[in-house]
C-alpha cells in the first residue's frame, strides 16, 4: 500500500469552511497587501509565541533576510550557525555580504551544539543563528550566554519550531528575534509563501516593518534601503484561520510518534542510545546496529518531522512503502556555483587542521547523511528522504561575487569601466 507522507487535502476538508470563508472576506475587502488581515494575524502569532511584537513578511527566507539587514549586518561580518540546515539559512547571511561561520551539531537533537560556538567567535563576529530543526528547539540558554558575554545578536530559525517550548519559553521568544515560516508543510501553514517575524523589542518591530517595504516611512519617503518583504493578506486570513487548530494538530503528532516509537520498540530491531557516543552505541548493540529513534531533550518537541537513523538505509529505501519518503536524504551542502568561497568559513574544530580539500562544501560530521558505508546515516519518517547525488563544482570566471551580485552586474560593469577609459 502507498502512504502519502503529507496529505493536505484531508487538512483542508477538515478545515474547509473556515479557509474558505477567510479567503472570501479578503477577496470581498479587495485589501490584499498588509492591511488588517496581517494585523490580526501578527497580534495572534505573537501571543502564542509569548512576544511582544509580530512583523509579517513574504516568507520565512526574507525574515531571516530583513533581521539581517536590520542589524546593518554585511562585507566582512561573520554570523555562526549550523551546516545542518535549509539553504535558505546560509543564504540569507551571503545575501547580504557576510559570512557564515558553520559550527558542528549535537549527534542527539541535530541542532547547533552551542558548546562549540564561543570558540569560534571573532572580533568579527555579529550574530548566532541557531536552528530549532524538526520542531526541537536548541539549547538557547547556551547560545545566548555567549552572544551576552560577546555582545552578539540572536536570530532564532523557527521555521520548523512553532509552539516548541523548553523552560516556559517559546520558539523564537529567546533570542532577539524570531523567524517563522508559513510555507504549507509547516505545521502552521498557508496556501503559498509567507512568514513572521516576532521580537519583544518595540524599536526593532518597527525598523522591520519599515524594510519590509522597501525602507519607506511615511509611504513614498524611503530613507533607507529595504525589500519587499510584505506579507499577503490572503496568506495572513488562512494562517489566522488554521491558529486554533495548531495545539491540537501539535498533541496528534506527538500522539504519532509516541506510536512510532512504540511500533520501533516492539518489532525486534535493536534500537541504539541515542545518548550515548558511536562506540558505546556499537556495543550496546552488541555490534548490529539497526537505528535510532528521536530523542526530546526539550518540554514540547512539536514534531515537524519524526526522524529516524539508520545503518542500513538503502534495504529500507528499497522496503519502504511510503510513496515520496526517499525523494531527497537530507544532504545539507551548498557548492561553489552558489555561493563563493570567499563567503564561507569553516567552524575552527579539534578535527579540522587548515582549509578544508573541498571549499565549496560544508563540512560534514560523522554524524550527518553524507557518512560512508556502514556508519550511520538519517532518514526521514515525517518528511521527505531520497540518494545523495555528488555533483561536479561549477568553476566561476573572475572574482567570487557577493550574494547581491549577478554574472550581468558583473559585465556591466566590466563594459562601463572600458567605456570610461575609453
Amino acid at each position: 500500500m502507498k502512504a502519502p507522507l503529507l496529505d493536505l487535502k484531508a487538512q483542508y476538508r477538515a478545515i474547509k469552511a473556515d479557509v474558505d470563508a477567510a479567503i472570501a472576506e479578503v477577496m470581498e475587502s479587495q485589501h490584499f497587501i498588509l492591511g488588517p488581515k496581517v494585523e490580526q494575524c501578527e497580534h495572534a502569532i505573537a501571543r502564542y509565541c509569548g512576544c511582544s511584537h509580530a512583523v509579517g513578511v513574504s516568507s520565512g527566507t526574507d525574515a531571516l533576510l530583513a533581521c539581517l539587514m536590520a542589524e546593518d549586518i554585511g562585507p566582512g561580518d561573520e554570523v555562526i550557525t549550523t551546516p545542518y540546515t535549509f539553504f535558505a539559512t546560509a543564504g540569507a547571511i551571503a545575501r547580504v555580504g557576510a559570512t557564515p561561520v558553520f559550527v558542528d551539531i549535537d549527534p542527539v537533537t541535530f541542532n547547533l551544539d552551542a558548546s562549540r560556538i564561543a570558540s569560534n567567535v571573532t572580533d568579527r563576529t555579529r550574530a548566532i543563528i541557531p536552528v530549532h530543526l524538526y520542531g526541537q528547539m536548541a539549547d538557547m540558554d547556551a547560545v545566548m550566554r555567549v552572544a551576552k558575554t560577546s555582545g552578539l545578536v540572536v536570530i532564532e530559525d523557527a521555521a520548523q519550531a512553532i509552539g516548541a517550548e523548553h523552560k516556559g519559553w517559546r520558539a523564537g521568544s529567546v533570542g532577539h528575534y524570531g523567524c517563522f515560516s508559513f510555507f504549507p508543510s509547516k505545521n502552521l501553514g498557508g496556501v503559498g509563501d509567507g512568514g513572521m517575524i516576532v521580537t519583544n523589542d518595540a524599536e526593532r518591530a518597527e525598523k522591520l516593518r519599515c524594510l519590509r517595504a522597501h525602507g519607506a516611512k511615511p509611504k513614498h519617503c524611503h530613507k533607507v534601503i529595504g525589500g519587499n518583504f510584505r506579507l499577503d493578506a490572503i496568506q495572513a486570513a488562512v494562517v489566522s484561520a488554521k491558529l486554533p487548530y495548531l495545539d491540537g494538530w501539535t498533541a496528534a503528532r506527538q500522539w504519532n510518534a509516541r506510536r512510532y516509537d512504540q511500533l520501533f520498540t516492539e518489532s525486534g530491531l535493536v534500537i541504539g542510545d541515542g545518548s550515548l557516543s558511536p562506540a558505546a552505541r556499537d556495543r550496546s548493540a552488541n555490534g548490529s546496529r539497526h537505528l535510532l529513534l528521536p530523542r526530546i531533550v526539550t518540554d514540547r518537541h512539536i514534531f515537524n518531522q519524526y526522524v529516524i537513523r539508520v545503518s542500513r538505509r538503502d534495504e529500507l529505501k528499497a522496503a519502504s512503502t511510503l510513496e515520496d519518503a526517499w525523494s531527497t536524504i537530507p544532504c545539507p551542502c551548498i557548492f561553489k556555483s552558489a555561493l563563493p568561497i570567499s563567503a564561507m568559513r569553516p567552524a575552527r574544530s579539534p578535527r579540522v587542521n587548515g582549509p578544508p580539500k573541498r571549499p565549496w562544501r560544508f563540512r560534514f560530521t560523522q554524524n550527518s547523511p553524507r557518512s560512508k558505508p556502514g556508519t550511520w546515516s538519517t532518514v526521514f519518517v515525517i518528511s521527505s528522504a531520497g540518494t545523495p547525488q555528488r555533483h561536479r563544482p561549477v568553476r566561476q570566471r573572475g572574482p567570487p561575487m557577493s550574494g547581491l551580485r549577478s554574472r550581468a552586474d558583473a559585465r556591466c560593469t566590466r563594459r562601463d569601466r572600458r567605456h570610461s577609459q575609453s
